[in-house]
């Protein structure tokens, strides 16, 4: 069973691990998945079988991924599942040398470059979802006055929020409420800038 807690990524090697274009697909679809095979995350992706094994191999040389328990009778399949809730990445664990602070600076980039795909395709879909998942999507900014401390308690407590929508969907979901229930994206930005 995954753990409940992030993976805090610390060490280089399980941030190149993840910094991936096609690692950080899979091990995005394994979490909305929950379990799922090669086979199946292939079919997600449009890659080989043998290049996503491959892929879902290096994941669980850093204990981002694990084999999960069989979902089925074939012996032959292997299945994966997240070994924990999620990651969490810190520019602190990082600064130490140059080296490592290029590697995290790349890996934010590109998780923030898929997560904005993920965002364009929604917009590009948006006549697919219906009114009511389309008035219902946030999209807002807000500028605020903060210090470091009060971005950090805010993040905190934004992190903290989601969680708690996503055990009680869980939950809903455990006890057969999937009724108009569907995979929801949150993602949060919160930074200094100046004008």
């Amino acid at each position: 069973m995954p753990s409940q807690e992030n993976h805090a990524i610390t060490d280089l090697g399980t941030l190149k691990a993840l910094a991936h274009p096609l690692r950080m697909q899979l091990y995005r679809g394994l979490c909305v998945a929950r379990t799922a095979t090669a086979s199946q995350l292939a079919d997600k992706v449009d890659e080989a079988v043998s290049l996503v094994s491959y892929h879902l191999r290096k994941l669980a040389e850093h204990g981002l991924v694990e084999q999960a328990d069989p979902q089925s009778a074939d012996g032959r399949e292997r299945w994966w599942q997240p070994s924990s809730a999620g990651v969490s990445l810190r520019d602190e664990n990082f600064r130490d040398a140059p080296e490592r602070a290029a590697a995290h600076l790349a890996a934010t980039r590109l998780f923030h470059e898929q997560r904005a795909a993920m965002y364009h395709r929604y917009l590009d879909e948006r006549p697919t979802w219906g009114p009511e998942w389309n008035s219902a999507a946030p999209d807002n900014e807000s500028l605020l006055r903060l210090t470091p401390a009060d971005l950090k308690e805010l993040g905190e407590e934004l992190l903290a929020l989601a969680r708690k929508y996503d055990e009680r969907g869980r939950a809903a979901e455990a006890a057969g409420d999937t009724e108009g229930r569907e995979n929801v994206a949150l993602h949060v930005y919160g930074f200094p800038f100046r004008v």
